[in-house]
């Protein structure tokens, strides 16, 4: 919000960016003139070729800045930072090894030399940057650099924006709300925001977040007019969440800008990216793990050799369409197929109907699963066949859940959820699994369809493999 301490810390990595490139370049020379006895292309003295490497590295910061390593939308996500500055460090060294090409005398004195720095520039920008995070952290935690930031009007939104704005670890310090709620958690009030100017004195104000217009287009005027006149950073959340979510386009049209509201993000190249991926990781899983498929069919007919290997479930993905879900069966002969609570009521305990669905659909020691099946569940591998599904395109590696046809009722917001394909798993599946409620597993949902990035995709797989190994919420 507060552009002159964005700017700062984005100056900042640029000189360690910087210092991190020619670090590599450094010691990429030392490790193939010093440590290779391999004969070389020209002899360059280490003066020369540092000085030619302060001169052509700029090209690869332009390549940092062209995309978007220095904005705070980047920065703030290191998934998203991660993902940038690998692209960005092939891109530089591309523009390096293109530098060489042209000018007439060589760049490097032998040809494994901007390998090595390609490889070596990638660590020390993850190392320079880290450093940055955490030093930059330690100073906000002692109040340094924290931007002052007025908040005015209060709505659904606002707890989850306050909550995260007096994180000590944030960069805003709320000086207080503008509005009529009692509900300000500790935080100072005022009923205008000419009371909030008087008692806090106006350059203390750095930025204004507007989170609920008034009724009056008057005052809403006069407050973006007053940030304007006094250089005050001025933001606003939209009033109609569900119309000005998704993915937001402008556009001139005959001279006036145009929005374009799309549901998610997920168009284009992105979704034909997503697709080959998805290919290319099932695949390759397949193949990988099919040891592991004939060791579990095997022993599935051992424990039970009259029952079915797999377990098929209809569900909905993407547009409405019906596909069937494939999981390794689990639940024993006489009770697959069966609701819990038919399954309960079939093995003559009823009074598991209520403490299962109290306890979040789940029960210690289920009746209805063998040891074998238990041990499936508990390390997520009866969910393995689901791969198969994402190799012919019935699912995603990452997605919203896939829903039963007699769930969708149930989703307020199914016209988000079913604009994408359905995933193994998914934001909901990595942020508690089965301890948190429907409500908010829905909302997860939301927010992934809506802001959909494949970089997003790649965080939520490395979570998932976290959260198996390490069992959270798997029975």
């Amino acid at each position: 919000m507060h552009k002159n301490i964005s700017v700062i810390y984005s100056f900042f990595l640029l000189i360690g960016d910087f210092l991190a490139i020619v670090l590599a370049f450094v010691a990429a020379y030392i490790i193939r003139v010093k440590f290779d006895d391999r004969p070389l292309i020209e002899q360059i003295s280490s003066k020369e070729y540092l000085t030619a490497i302060i001169l052509v590295v700029p090209l690869w910061i332009v390549a940092h800045f062209a995309i978007g390593l220095y904005q705070r939308s980047i920065y703030n996500n290191r998934f998203k930072e991660l993902g940038r500055l690998i692209i960005g460090s092939f891109i530089g060294i591309l523009l390096v090894i293109g530098w060489d090409f042209v000018v007439p005398k060589n760049l490097f004195p032998a040809r494994l030399v901007p390998i090595y720095a390609l490889v070596l520039s990638l660590g020390f920008l993850i190392i320079f940057r880290t450093f940055a995070k955490i030093s930059r952290k330690i100073l906000l935690k002692r109040g340094w650099g924290r931007v002052n930031l007025l908040i005015v009007g209060y709505n659904g939104a606002s707890f989850d924006l306050i909550k995260y704005f007096m994180d000590r670890e944030n960069e805003y310090k709320i000086l207080g709300i503008v509005g009529s709620t009692d509900n300000t958690h500790g935080i100072r009030k005022f009923s205008s925001i000419d009371e909030a100017v008087d008692k806090l004195g106006i350059y203390s104000i750095q930025s204004i977040l507007v989170i609920e217009l008034s009724n009056n287009s008057d005052e809403d005027s006069k407050i973006l007019e007053f940030a304007q006149i006094n250089h005050i950073a001025y933001q606003f959340v939209p009033g109609n969440n569900e119309i000005m979510s998704g993915k937001i386009e402008i556009e001139l049209v005959h001279d006036t800008p145009v929005v374009s509201v799309h549901q998610t993000s997920l168009l284009g190249w992105g979704r034909i990216v997503k697709r080959l991926f998805d290919i290319f990781v099932s695949l390759s899983l397949l193949i990988l793990l099919s040891p592991i498929y004939l060791t579990i069919a095997l022993l599935q007919k051992i424990t039970e050799p009259k029952a079915g290997i797999f377990f098929k479930q209809t569900r909905i993905t993407r547009f409405h369409q019906e596909f069937k879900l494939i999981k390794f069966r689990t639940c024993k002969s006489e009770y697959n197929g069966l609701t819990p609570e038919e399954a309960f009521t079939k093995m003559g305990k009823p009074e598991l109907i209520r403490k299962y669905r109290d306890s979040g659909d789940q029960i210690d020691n289920d009746l209805r699963y063998g040891s074998f099946s238990r041990f499936l569940r508990a390390s997520s591998l009866d969910e393995l066949p689901q791969i198969w599904n994402v190799l012919v395109g019935d699912l995603s590696l990452v997605g919203p859940r896939a829903l039963i046809p007699k769930e969708i009722g149930a989703y307020n917001k199914k016209h988000h959820i079913l604009s994408v394909k359905s995933g193994i798993t998914g934001l909901a599946q990595v942020s508690g699994r089965k301890d948190i409620d429907f409500e908010e597993r829905r909302r997860l949902d939301v927010y992934y369809v809506q802001n959909w990035n494949f970089w997003l995709d790649i965080s939520i797989l490395v979570r998932t493999i976290r959260v198996v190994i390490a069992k959270n919420g798997a029975k």
